[in-house]
């Protein structure tokens, strides 16, 4: 259920929370052009842009049946790129000291490598998809989110971390350096090689997090999440372990016999929820149908996402953007009542399930009355411009 928060308090949140993160945003880019210049960050940040607008792209795919508010995906980016990455850089320095003062010098890098970075990152990662889940409980749907949530922030992480090493590599060794080690070998390393590891790491997290969001066992709830942390953390440090430890040989069996088969795992476990969320919306449609909810020869274009996209382009084409939004607002809440209604049914959309109910029926019925208006506007312009009265 969904904690309520002073008015006062709600309003605040976030300008404070948009001031964190320019701040936060601020610190990382003066750290990082401070370490290797302007020039080079300027090279990193270009060279990062590709990989991560393919991660972001292919976790928006995961989105489509469902999608998330857009300007909370952009706050998940924002926190992975900004909060996450300066709270793992100032952790992850002070635990490299603590290494060199009880292991040695020289052996506080490998300590934090493999012990705190995979603790804390993933750590300051999940922390912000739990913290979507305590404020909007009841818009949690289950995995896909938090595959979803987990994923971006993570994209966001990556990112940071990225501008860093590419610009890093192009300060010491240009774009390829006399022994192959610039810019390029980074990009073809991290961007394209391996692109997908820390949105890896933090999607077990994410999976463990949307079990807990949609079960009615109090243990499942709590061991859940733990269970997906603990698998991204041994995950993030055996990654790390075979970076910094192992020789190329290790590296390359980690990476193609442990993160690879991995990587697919979840891919097939993604493609199972896709088709699971279409099943939930499929399956409710005739009875929201019978209830008159929605038409029934709406129904077969909304059980299906190439339905809803013939839909939206056939809106637009007649009757202009503005109907064609209406349209894809009509269809998003049509999905959170079919989902409502699973989980109803499956005894987890708690005690307000009746009163959100009835809030997404009064959306419906003023989404369906915009893309009316819109349409009929849409056609009174073309009966004025034909000269044409009606």
């Amino acid at each position: 259920m969904r904690r309520h928060l002073p008015r006062r308090l709600t309003v605040l949140l976030p300008v404070l929370g948009t001031i964190a993160l320019a701040l936060c945003g601020l610190l990382v880019f003066g750290l990082v052009t401070d370490n290797v210049g302007v020039v080079p960050f300027a090279v990193g940040t270009v060279a990062a842009l590709l990989p991560v607008a393919v991660v972001v792209a292919a976790f928006l795919w995961i989105d489509r049946w469902e999608p998330e508010p857009a300007k909370l995906l952009l706050v998940a980016f924002f926190w992975g790129a900004c909060v996450a990455t300066l709270t793992a850089l100032l952790l992850n320095s002070t635990a490299e000291e603590v290494g060199d003062l009880l292991l040695g010098s020289g052996q506080g890098s490998r300590f934090s490598a493999i012990v705190s970075a995979p603790l804390v990152e993933e750590a300051v990662k999940a922390l912000f998809v739990l913290a979507v889940l305590w404020r909007r409980t009841r818009e949690f749907d289950g995995v896909v989110d938090g595959i979803v949530y987990a994923g971006i922030t993570a994209a966001g992480f990556a990112f940071t971390e990225n501008i860093y090493y590419f610009a890093r590599a192009f300060d010491e060794n240009g774009l390829g350096g006399a022994t192959g080690e610039g810019v390029l070998t980074a990009f073809i390393l991290r961007g394209v090689l391996a692109p997908f590891t820390h949105p890896l790491f933090a999607v077990l997290t994410g999976i463990g997090i949307g079990l807990a969001a949609r079960t009615a066992s109090r243990k499942v709830r709590y061991l859940a999440p733990l269970g997906g942390y603990a698998a991204a953390v041994a995950l993030h440090a055996l990654w790390n372990a075979a970076a910094t430890l192992g020789g190329a040989d290790t590296f390359l069996n980690v990476y193609f016999l442990i993160m690879v088969p991995m990587f697919v795992c979840v891919l097939l476990l993604v493609l199972w929820q896709r088709r699971r969320e279409q099943r939930v919306v499929a399956d409710a449609l005739p009875d929201m149908a019978a209830a008159r909810w929605i038409a029934r020869s709406e129904v077969e274009l909304l059980a299906s996402l190439s339905g809803r996209r013939f839909w939206r382009r056939q809106a637009a084409r007649e009757s202009g953007r503005r109907a064609a939004r209406a349209v894809a607002a009509y269809q998003a809440t049509v999905t959170e009542l079919a989902f409502l209604r699973s989980n109803d049914a499956a005894g987890v959309a708690g005690p307000d399930a009746p009163r959100r109910q009835e809030e997404l029926l009064t959306v419906l019925g003023m989404a369906r009355a915009e893309a009316v208006r819109a349409a009929s506007g849409s056609s009174s312009k073309d009966v004025r411009a034909n000269g044409t009265t009606g």
